[in-house]
C-alpha cells in the first residue's frame, strides 16, 4: 500500500470515529451536549484535528444525517423487498420508517430536524437522501394510478414525519398512533381514488 492510500484509509478512519462519537453522544445526551471540544476529549484527538475533519459541528452533523439517511432507506428497502403485496410494502415501508424514528431519536433529529447544510431534493443532494427518497417512490407507484409518483411520495413522507413529530412531542396522544398510521396508509393506497377528498 502506497504512503498516500494508507493516509487516506487513516484518514477516513478517523472520520469514521469522529461521526460514530458524535451519534452516540447525541443519542446518550441530545445534540445539545455535542460540542467539539467534547467530542475531541471522546475520540482523543485534539480539536485542530477534528476541525481538519469537519469545519465545525454542523458539518458532524451533517456527515451523521448522510449516515443515517443510508441507514434508514437500507431499512426501508429491505421491508419493501420482503412485502408480498404492494398494499403491505406501504404498511412495512411505513413500519420501518417510524421504528427508525422511535429507535433512534437523535438521528432521526440530525435527518430532518436540525439545521444541516445538506442540499434536499435538488440532483446535488447526496446519494443516501436519493436512495431514502427513492425508497418511498418506489413504494407509492403501484397505488398512484393517475397521481404524480413525486408528490405522493412526498405526502407519504410529509404524513409519517408529521406522526413521528408530533406524537414525540406529545401534540399527539401515542394511544391512538396506530389508527392514525393505518387510516394514512388507507387513504394513500386508495388506487388513486380522490372521489372522497374535500377541496
Amino acid at each position: 500500500m502506497s504512503i498516500q492510500a494508507r493516509r487516506e484509509r487513516e484518514r477516513a478512519e478517523r472520520e469514521r470515529l469522529i461521526v460514530t462519537a458524535a451519534r452516540e453522544m447525541a443519542e446518550a445526551d441530545g445534540w445539545e451536549a455535542v460540542t467539539t471540544r467534547r467530542l475531541a476529549e471522546r475520540v482523543e484527538y485534539s480539536q485542530p484535528v477534528l476541525y481538519s475533519h469537519f469545519k465545525g459541528k454542523d458539518a458532524i452533523m451533517a456527515a451523521v444525517a448522510v449516515e443515517g439517511f443510508a441507514d434508514l432507506a437500507a431499512e426501508m428497502r429491505a421491508a419493501r423487498e420482503s412485502a408480498s403485496a404492494p398494499e403491505q410494502a406501504l404498511a412495512d415501508v411505513a413500519a420501518a420508517y417510524i421504528a427508525f424514528a422511535e429507535r433512534r431519536p437523535a438521528l432521526y433529529d440530525a435527518m430532518f430536524n436540525q439545521s444541516v447544510s445538506l442540499p434536499f431534493a435538488t440532483p446535488d443532494a447526496p446519494p443516501a437522501l436519493h436512495a431514502g427518497f427513492d425508497e418511498l417512490r418506489q413504494v407509492v407507484r403501484p397505488v398512484a394510478e393517475d397521481d404524480e409518483v413525486d408528490l405522493l411520495a412526498e405526502v407519504l413522507w410529509s404524513g409519517l414525519h408529521g406522526l413521528v413529530t408530533l406524537t414525540r412531542g406529545g401534540r399527539l396522544p401515542r394511544e391512538h398512533h396506530e389508527q392514525r398510521l393505518a387510516l394514512l396508509l388507507r387513504r394513500l393506497a386508495r388506487w388513486g381514488d380522490t372521489s372522497q377528498v374535500s377541496g
